[in-house]
């Protein structure tokens, strides 16, 4: 069932709630400048427990893990690279660079003696060309798939700082894997409220209200903006459809400003009730699994998951693994991944690994969904 089913909105709270879920494993702890940032899981086709977990590292490049955690490669990113979001489509691994605005694309084969393979378009072009690369307000978040219709391997990328979200398509040229563009669309900065008033989430000045976490569900787009809340967009092989923001941060609609002194946003006026129920700002990281959206909580390291019986959940520290504190990035397998995984895998960016820095955890689906 398609998560487009679920009226989200309407999503009534679980009569009972289960056990907040702990790790299985975690991946060793990534210091200034590695930053580790999103996951993505590679499926084997022919022997599940030999599948492979990705994670970009941000200044650190992009990282291959096996199901025990364990690193198998570090790429790095190069000079000015910054490799933000990462996701997989056949055997590609698709990560946004933030540092250069483009695309790169990796492909993964555990037989060979480096598990990534930069096949890259030399010639790639950049996503978003209007951008000034010094400022960084460039290719962000990213989420990869194919078109169930038509088969055409498409990538969605969000822009840094800004509301827009592009629409390409992964084209195999002489050179390497590049990209085609099909769309583009500029989400709202602004919004008018139920009581007619127009709103604006704060942001640090020059700065609009951006998107990062992002996931296709057959030929649906969903994106989180982060100070607003979720958006469904539905797709089709020449672009976008009509977005419609299906859940709003708790502080949606309350007035703030920007603080020079304190260098952050501080509330302007009363709360008018107009925010949701489950996230608290930012909104990031989503993955998709069993008619259910799973997403990320950052303000108060929660997640929620999204069905008909809506539910959220925190990630506990047990047996020598660590808590999960304000996540970025999620991606989820539900494939059989071995005795380990049986039923599927979760995998999380955790932003807080102690005082040490960041990492990733693994997790069973079942202990999830």
């Amino acid at each position: 069932m398609a998560v487009a089913a679920l009226a989200l909105l309407t999503a009534v709270p679980a009569s009972a709630t289960p056990r907040n879920p702990s790790p299985v494993v975690q991946t060793e702890t990534f210091a200034e400048p590695a930053d580790a940032d999103d996951p993505a899981i590679w499926v084997h086709p022919h022997d599940p427990a030999r599948s492979v977990v990705l994670g970009t590292l941000k200044e650190g490049g992009l990282a291959a893990f096996d199901l025990n955690a364990r690193t198998l490669q570090r790429v790095p990113a190069g000079p000015g690279g910054r490799f933000n979001n990462v996701d997989v489509v056949g055997d590609l691994a698709v990560v946004s660079d933030r540092g250069r605005d483009r695309i790169r694309v990796y492909r993964i084969d555990p037989d060979a003696p480096q598990v990534l393979r930069d096949v890259t378009d030399p010639a790639a072009a950049r996503v978003f060309p209007e951008s000034e690369v010094d400022e960084q307000r460039t290719a962000y978040g990213l989420a990869a798939g194919r078109d169930p219709v038509t088969g055409i391997r498409w990538v969605a990328v969000t822009r840094r700082h800004e509301t827009r979200v592009a629409l390409l398509r992964l084209v195999d040229k002489p050179g390497g894997v590049g990209t085609a563009p099909l769309a583009t669309i500029d989400l709202p900065s602004s919004f008018r409220l139920p009581n007619g008033v127009s709103w604006s989430p704060c942001e640090e000045p020059g700065e609009r209200p951006q998107l990062e976490g992002s996931v296709f569900d057959g030929r649906v787009l969903y994106t989180a903006q982060e100070d607003v809340g979720i958006w469904r967009i539905p797709l089709t092989p020449a672009g976008f459809g009509r977005p419609e923001l299906v859940d709003r941060v708790r502080s949606y609609g309350v007035p703030s400003r920007w603080d020079d002194v304190a260098e952050e946003c501080v509330p302007s006026g009363a709360d008018p009730g107009f925010g949701g129920q489950w996230l608290e700002a930012d909104a990031e990281g989503l993955a998709v699994a069993h008619g259910k959206l799973f997403a990320s909580s950052q303000g108060d390291s929660r997640f929620v998951v999204y069905g008909p019986h809506t539910r959220d959940l925190r990630i506990v520290a047990d047996r020598g693994t660590d808590s999960v504190e304000h996540s970025d990035g999620s991606a989820i397998s539900t494939a059989y991944l071995g005795r380990r995984f049986p039923h599927g895998l979760l995998v999380v960016h955790d932003g807080e690994r102690g005082d040490a820095g960041t990492g990733f955890a693994f997790l069973r689906l079942e202990d999830v969904l």
